[in-house]
């Protein structure tokens, strides 16, 4: 976890923290099974992504909110961050979720299938750019109700989680 945190740090700065997406995040453990790390062949983190559960509007469906995908700046464009998006979408798929969404570069996400064409309806709790809330549906359809702002869902990290 110390890794993981440190590696965000140095590949997006102390900012993180204020994004509307970290929001949904704070206090609430990933998805089960949908967290990941890349290492190096010393074992060093040098990528990670997770995908959390959450709500599409008031009582709306449940979908997965990505985020953040990080890899160490100086290893940037070698395909390590191709790589965790694959195997996220992959076993978000495999584990039967319906959708995922995340705030971020359409030309560099669209090569995975996601766009703003389904989140229209939908909005962050907080600021962000509306252009930049892309979904992709895992099942067709999933998407179909899906209005409101987005909420944070799943399981809430208790004290006793920051133990080592």
């Amino acid at each position: 976890m110390q890794a993981r945190e440190a590696l965000l740090d140095r590949a997006m700065g102390p900012k993180r923290r204020k994004k509307s997406s970290e929001k949904l995040r704070r206090g609430r453990r990933p998805s089960e099974g949908l967290a990941f790390v890349a290492r190096d062949p010393s074992g060093a983190v040098v990528g990670t992504v997770r995908l959390w559960d959450v709500t599409l509007g008031e009582g709306g469906p449940a979908a997965l909110l990505l985020g953040p995908l990080a890899v160490e700046p100086g290893l940037k464009s070698g395909g390590i961050g191709s790589a965790l998006m694959r195997h996220a979408i992959g076993e978000a798929a495999r584990l039967g979720h319906g959708a995922i969404l995340l705030v971020g570069d359409a030309p560099y996400y669209g090569r995975f299938g996601f766009s703003a064409d389904r989140t229209g309806s939908l909005a962050m709790p907080g600021p962000y750019e509306r252009h930049r809330l892309l979904a992709l549906e895992l099942k067709e359809g999933s998407l179909d109700a899906a209005a409101g702002t987005i909420r944070a869902a799943g399981r809430k990290v208790k004290a006793l989680d920051f133990v080592a």
